[in-house]
């Protein structure tokens, strides 16, 4: 589904980012892709959903190259790719149900299946009780269960989640590993990058390492392991 090819990334002329990375992701799989500050995983990241191009190389999603695509092609792209970031990214105006209702009207849904998908993807990550209240009543881990809710109520193909629980106590860090594992279940492929090694330890899926922009680990079922 997701395919690098010999891609760098370099900006302004200084010393690459990515460097001449090749990484096949298959639809389904859950990826902790780890590494220290700058070792080029947000990077990695960007180029996907296509706010970063590569320098040389190609990005590919499906059998398309991302790079190719026209402004419309690259909007459908991103349709199929959900994404969860650290800082929550919940507006703080509107309430829960607002906030998810929001992400399926810009995707086109109907009044009908937003008053169907939202209450059913609240269920999913545990927040039912929470439709009306606004996110400043809201804990930190029950505003990243939002974000999580979200970025999934259109049933894209991928998951992002950028230091998903950099934010997060232990407690509410384990919530949101374990929805982002249901979600995987549920046939959606999750891509997580993290500085915790007890995140990367619990999911106990595929770990891919990068140090200074290249990949030094591989390991199907791994541990963060620098």
């Amino acid at each position: 589904m997701i395919y690098y090819d010999k891609v760098t990334m370099t900006y302004n002329g200084g010393y690459p980012a990515i460097e001449d990375i090749t990484l096949g992701i298959d639809p389904g799989e859950f990826v902790s892709i780890v590494g220290h500050s700058g070792a080029g995983k947000t990077t990695l990241l960007k180029m996907l959903f296509a706010e970063l191009f590569p320098t040389a190389g190609s990005v590919y999603f499906g059998s398309r190259e991302i790079a190719s695509l026209s402004q419309k092609e690259l909007l459908e792209m991103r349709r199929n790719i959900g994404t969860v970031f650290q800082d929550f990214r919940l507006l703080p105006t509107k309430t829960v149900y607002e906030n998810i209702a929001f992400a399926m009207e810009v995707a086109g849904k109907d009044d009908d299946e937003i008053r169907a998908d939202v209450p059913h993807v609240l269920e999913l990550v545990g927040l039912p009780d929470k439709m009306w209240s606004f996110p400043r009543e809201l804990s930190g881990g029950e505003q990243q269960r939002v974000a999580i809710a979200r970025a999934i109520v259109n049933q894209p193909d991928v998951l992002i989640a950028d230091e998903p629980t950099g934010n997060l106590d232990p407690i509410n860090t384990l919530d949101v590993v374990e929805i982002l594992k249901r979600i995987n279940d549920l046939g959606t492929t999750v891509l997580l990058t993290t500085h915790n090694k007890g995140v990367v330890d619990s999911v106990g899926r595929r770990v891919v390492t990068l140090d200074q922009g290249r990949i030094i680990r591989d390991d199907k079922q791994g541990k963060y392991v620098l």
